[in-house]
């Protein structure tokens, strides 16, 4: 994923709190998993699309399917990061998410975050709404 139109979509500041890290005031490895949720969260209320009313409406949720992060440099007490996202792929009923951290422009953690669009009522896969499956098609970077 790089920067500028070729793949960042939005961009989320997060701060860095003594409950984020370790003894040491690094920030603990599986916090990266909430900031990444976060910032994907913003990301798809800042388009319009919150997350209670995607369930509410159209009976949607996303889950987790598969993650996988490279970690690069650790953050620390007081930082302000960027929790960069961006779509890699969209099929009918998952989402490839290309996703960074990012300290002062250096890069700390990438990730690629694949989720599944399910069902609310029974959890099962359930194919996006056309307006939002052609919304997302739009924003991949081969399109």
């Amino acid at each position: 994923m790089s920067d500028g139109d070729n793949g960042v979509l939005f961009s989320w500041p997060t701060r860095i709190y003594w409950e984020d890290t370790d003894a040491g005031g690094v920030v603990y490895h599986a916090r990266y998993v909430a900031f990444l949720e976060r910032a994907r969260t913003e990301w798809l209320r800042a388009m319009g699309h919150a997350q209670e009313d995607l369930r509410q409406a159209h009976d949607l949720v996303f889950a987790v399917r598969a993650m996988q992060l490279d970690f690069v440099a650790p953050a620390r007490l007081d930082d302000l990061l960027q929790v960069q996202v961006g779509i890699q792929s969209c099929k009918r009923a998952s989402v490839v998410f290309g996703q960074r951290i990012l300290r002062e422009g250096q890069l700390l953690v990438s990730a690629q975050v694949k989720v599944a669009c399910l069902g609310a009522s029974l959890f099962k896969p359930k194919p996006l709404p056309e307006p939002l499956y052609r919304q997302f098609t739009q924003l991949q970077p081969d399109h």
